[in-house]
């Protein structure tokens, strides 16, 4: 009795599988299609998405754009501001504030309609 599996035919279709997908893939990759896209100038973007930083101390106080504030004035200021969809809030937060206190100013800023929000990181170690 023969203990070994003949993988020989397995072999000869994987080869055959790698020449087709060899020989298809750049059927697939757009540049392939030759077509001539149009040129045209660059054009520059006139508005710039407006932002805010939102900073949150080691204390849990808040400050909008330097101006400290509780969270109802919080609120009722970014909902006046994010009327705009290119509005975005930078969040600033001290890395000894609770992630509990840096979540209510993100459910502060998605009750208000803010759609962007970005945290502000020092790049290191």
């Amino acid at each position: 009795m023969m203990s070994e599996i003949n993988v020989t035919p397995l072999v000869d279709v994987m080869l055959v599988l790698l020449v087709v997908f060899i020989i298809t893939a750049p059927l697939l990759a757009p540049q392939a299609l030759k077509i001539n896209l149009p040129k045209t100038t660059a054009v520059a973007q006139n508005d710039k998405p407006q932002h805010v930083h939102l900073t949150v101390d080691a204390s849990g106080n808040i400050e909008l754009d330097g101006v400290t504030m509780d969270d109802a004035k919080l609120a009722e200021t970014l909902k006046q501001r994010a009327v705009d969809p290119q509005f975005q809030v930078q969040v600033e937060a001290d890395k000894t504030v609770p992630y509990g206190r840096v979540a209510e100013m993100m459910a502060i800023a998605q009750e208000a309609g803010v759609a962007r929000l970005s945290f502000i990181t020092i790049a290191g170690k």
